[in-house]
């Protein structure tokens, strides 16, 4: 079994997927504990949410890709998460692009959530881009982080039907309800150590014991959820 008992989440916004993860932790849903939370912003919400459960969390500023600043925030990252003991990396709603120092020190062990199915409309807007495309399902993505943004090897997707009068906005409150319900559980399945890589395949080892019947009207999770 993988060793995933302190996890190392980035956010920059208001946090919603990071406190799926710690509520999920606090209950037992997942093996592990958020050890640090790291932000490029200071106003973040996610601050607050991990200050409200006794998480540490840090500012690091980032700047353009491959600038000064950029190669120092990469190389702060790393201490950061190896100074807390961290042994799996959670990038949940984190706007910037991560470095490669973290991505070396951390191989297949970086995980991202995405807005959309990839490698349908990957990038910053996957919500609006499905919604103005007109797209009849779209939905969320966890996959492994590698250095090409949004490509990594899939672990589990939520497929959610595009109603006819949806804008960006409803679109995204229904994706995000099922981004909570897959990003624990990816993190989960990491930590019994049951996610087998093959080349861009990811292979759930044992196969999952949730059932496709049980899954909500109109949405399709595969492989299908073991913890709620």
């Amino acid at each position: 079994m993988a060793d995933t008992s302190r996890l190392g989440v980035f956010a920059s916004g208001g946090g919603t997927n990071f406190q799926s993860i710690i509520d999920c932790c606090e209950a037992g849903g997942i093996d592990a504990r958020v050890a640090v939370l790291i932000s490029n912003r200071e106003d973040a919400g996610a601050l607050q949410r991990a200050a409200h459960h006794g998480i540490a969390a840090e500012v690091v500023p980032v700047g353009q890709d491959l600038s000064e600043e950029f190669l120092t925030a990469d190389d702060r990252h790393v201490e950061l998460l190896h100074g807390h003991g961290v042994n799996l990396v959670c990038l949940a709603g984190y706007m910037r692009r991560i470095g490669t120092g973290v991505l070396k020190a951390y191989p297949r062990a970086v995980l991202n959530i995405h807005p959309a199915l990839l490698p349908s409309f990957p990038g910053a807007h996957g919500q609006r881009d499905a919604a103005e495309y007109g797209v009849k399902v779209s939905g969320a993505t966890v996959h492994f982080a590698d250095e090409e943004f949004d490509r990594g090897p899939i672990i589990i997707q939520a497929a959610v039907p595009v109603l006819p009068d949806d804008d960006e906005d409803a679109l995204a409150a229904r994706i995000l309800r099922q981004e909570h319900r897959i990003y624990p559980q990816a993190i989960q399945w990491f930590a019994e150590g049951r996610l087998k890589i093959d080349g861009r395949r990811v292979f759930l080892d044992p196969p999952s014991r949730g059932s496709f019947e049980a899954q909500e009207a109109g949405v399709i999770i595969s492989p299908p959820l073991e913890i709620e």
